[in-house]
């Protein structure tokens, strides 16, 4: 096999392959090997016949249009290797030796993944949720569990913000119930913003027995839709004192307010720094993929694009939900879904080729030693032995993207480390005790 290259442009370029008469004999000896498995010669079991019989019987031209097409794929492969192409899209072939000839030729466009630099990636700024906690959080985790405890006591008055009332509720869109906004005596917490866009300030000043009619959108849905709730009865919660006697009675662990209140914001400031943990890896990527200066290419946003699509479906799926049934609950057209899709698709490609120049900048590399440990923890997460993982990666023409996704894991661990953090308010959270050790 013979190849050239010729480049069209940064991201294109033109790669020749010749397979001479030597090389695609023997493809065309593999599509006898398929047409003897697929036809009955007399005398000979299924896929025994030799190629000389069926020659003899059928021609060359079936097997070589076999071979061609199996010449095409398996060539490219090997000839993208050989000139090192980091291709992002299925190259458009264009055969150009005659369709009866004892050879194969073709012109392959390859596009290629650009090479981006991203300046100013070691001094990320990032912002975090902040690790502070406020006042009004503390006294709302006091507030919520003293509703707890509280007792719910009939209000001989209009309704108000907090209050619990008993609805009879109907949501409908062109007479047809809609799912879940269909209820009877469902007891609600006057405030809490769901079901539609408005019931809250509809129901505030009404008195029990109410009726009220009107349209909106239900929450999370695009489309208005009709409503008809009643009001069958208003309750107010009544409070507990919250003395250290209350705290002492009912938090077995705490014997004073003072100490639940300082357990509370320890809390909270630990589910906060949780938090921080979790968004901290997608918010510095996305800092990063700010810096690329370059549009995501189309070709790596609709391949990123039908996997999110797919793997999206199959978990709906897995919870026994069709796709579509999901989008009708929640509103949505396909259009809306694939397109709130298709800005992750288009942010993860920044990212990619973002943590790609990084790799190139830091000169990060992956040894022998690490690609080895990395196929250790593969085959314990698999329950197989190491060297089966090596070779099945090897066999499948996969240690090259392992060596990368390898070294882009390696860049957002130094980015993580080199970022200044920063809250809402600006203020500068240490790197350390974000990240913890998960990244030490």
């Amino acid at each position: 096999m013979k190849t050239s290259i010729e480049r069209i442009d940064e991201t294109t370029v033109k790669l020749s392959v010749h397979v001479d008469e030597v090389e695609f004999d023997r493809f065309v000896d593999g599509a006898f090997r398929k047409i003897a498995r697929e036809v009955r010669i007399p005398g000979f079991r299924p896929g025994k016949a030799p190629r000389r019989v069926l020659e003899a019987q059928m021609g060359l031209a079936a097997a070589r249009a076999q071979a061609r097409e199996d010449a095409v794929p398996s060539t490219l492969a090997a000839a993208v290797r050989e000139h090192d192409l980091d291709i992002v899209a299925t190259p458009a072939v264009k055969v150009t030796s005659p369709d009866e000839g004892d050879h194969v030729a073709y012109d392959a466009t390859c596009e290629l993944r650009p090479v981006v630099t991203v300046e100013g990636y070691d001094t990320l700024r990032v912002t975090l949720t902040s690790l502070e906690v406020p006042d009004e959080d503390v006294e709302h985790a006091i507030e919520q569990e003293r509703r707890r405890h509280g007792t719910l006591r009939d209000a001989a008055r209009p309704v108000a913000r907090g209050d619990q009332v008993t609805l009879t509720l109907r949501g409908a869109r062109d007479g047809v119930a809609l799912p879940g906004l269909d209820v009877t005596d469902w007891l609600y917490e006057v405030g809490r913003g769901w079901v539609a866009e408005g019931l809250d300030d509809r129901l505030v000043g009404v008195e029990t027995g109410a009726h009220l009619e009107f349209s909106a959108k239900p929450s999370g849905m695009d489309d208005p839709a009709d409503f008809s709730v009643t009001v069958t009865r208003v309750q107010e919660m009544e409070l507990p004192e919250l003395t250290d006697a209350w705290v002492d009675e009912h938090l077995a662990e705490f014997d004073s307010v003072e100490t639940w209140r300082a357990s509370l914001r320890e809390r909270l400031a630990e589910g906060r720094l949780a938090q921080a943990r979790r968004e901290v890896v997608e918010r510095t990527t996305s800092a990063l993929a700010a810096l690329v200066g370059i549009e995501a290419p189309e070709s790596m946003v609709a391949s990123d694009l039908r996997a999110r699509i797919e793997h999206t479906a199959r978990q709906f799926e897995a919870q026994g939900i069709p796709i579509e049934r999901w989008l009708a609950i929640s509103g949505q057209t396909s259009e809306q879904f694939v397109e709130a899709l298709r800005e992750q698709s288009s942010l993860a490609v920044k990212v990619d080729l973002a943590l790609r120049a990084v790799v190139v900048a830091e000169d990060i590399q992956v040894t022998q030693q690490q690609l080895d440990e990395q196929y250790e923890r593969i085959a314990t997460q698999v329950e197989r032995s190491a060297s089966v993982v090596k070779r099945q990666y090897e066999a499948g023409d996969a240690v090259t993207d392992l060596r990368v996704q390898m070294a882009k894991s390696e860049a957002i661990d130094r980015l993580l480390h080199k970022a200044t953090f920063v809250d809402e308010r600006g203020t500068t959270l240490d790197n350390e005790h974000v990240l913890g050790r998960t990244h030490a």
